[in-house]
């Protein structure tokens, strides 16, 4: 799945709209100490090797204090999202009123530091596994309100999106299955309710995933295979339907898993 930019350019807006409300509330009361018309100069460097990601968001927080203020803030970045930089590295530098510098600082680290890590985490896994032909997909146990932004940072790190959220795929899981009366009942209420929805379904073990196979679900989710067993479903599978594997999957075992 992906998110159009349209999605995330309007989300972005609110993340920062919301973050931003939070910590200024009805006033930077620090800031106010400093003279309204000071200015000043920052420069944000990482103390990390990391993948950059982020920068809109950054952009975003000054450019609404900016709208609020009337009192404009210069970035000039020295770095691109999905580019690994060496630590100490600059990554921007900042001009302008003193007060907006200091009071968006933190809600644009807030961003940047959330963005990189999740960025930088996944590229960590991806050239683990660049020798092979597998994709690397994230979930959706993203931090509540940070969904759509965390997963672009995904694909900064060189992985790729699953579905968004609830509304754009089918996950059928065990509790599913049970409920609706059965992997090939569950299938094909799922077809007959958004016949345009991609429909994957987890599977536990080898008889499920032959069920799953035969009910033609366009991917399989095996949860916690065996090597052994996960090697058997790719072979019986022969290229038919899209494969993932999910379950132990750590720095040690993401190899062989791929």
């Amino acid at each position: 799945m992906s998110i159009s930019d349209a999605q995330l350019t309007q989300d972005m807006i609110q993340m920062v709209a919301f973050a931003l409300a939070e910590d200024i509330g009805d006033g930077d009361i620090t800031a106010e100490l400093i003279p309204a018309e000071q200015t000043m100069e920052a420069r944000v460097i990482t103390r990390e090797d990391c993948v950059v990601a982020g920068q809109a968001w950054v952009n975003e927080v000054f450019e609404q204090l900016t709208q609020k203020t009337n009192l404009e803030t210069t970035i000039h970045w020295q770095v691109k999202d999905g580019e690994r930089v060496a630590a100490n590295s600059t990554l921007f530098e900042l001009s302008g009123n003193a007060r907006n510098l200091l009071t968006g600082e933190r809600t644009a680290l807030n961003f940047l530091q959330t963005l990189a890590g999740t960025a930088t985490t996944c590229a960590r896994y991806a050239d683990l596994v660049k020798h092979t032909q597998v994709k690397l997909l994230d979930t959706r146990k993203t931090l509540p309100g940070l969904r759509t932004a965390q997963k672009y940072a995904v694909t900064c790190g060189d992985c790729f999106n699953h579905r968004i959220g609830l509304y754009d795929a089918f996950l059928i899981k065990e509790n599913h299955i049970a409920a609706c009366g059965g992997i090939e009942q569950t299938i094909k209420t799922a077809r007959t309710n958004h016949p345009n929805k991609p429909v994957e379904i987890e599977v536990e073990n080898l008889e499920e995933f032959n069920t799953a196979l035969a009910a033609k679900a366009d991917i399989v989710m095996l949860d916690n295979f065996s090597l052994e067993d996960m090697r058997t479903a790719v072979a019986i599978n022969k290229g038919q339907l899209k494969l993932e594997a999910s379950g132990n999957v750590t720095d040690k075992t993401i190899v062989p898993i791929a």
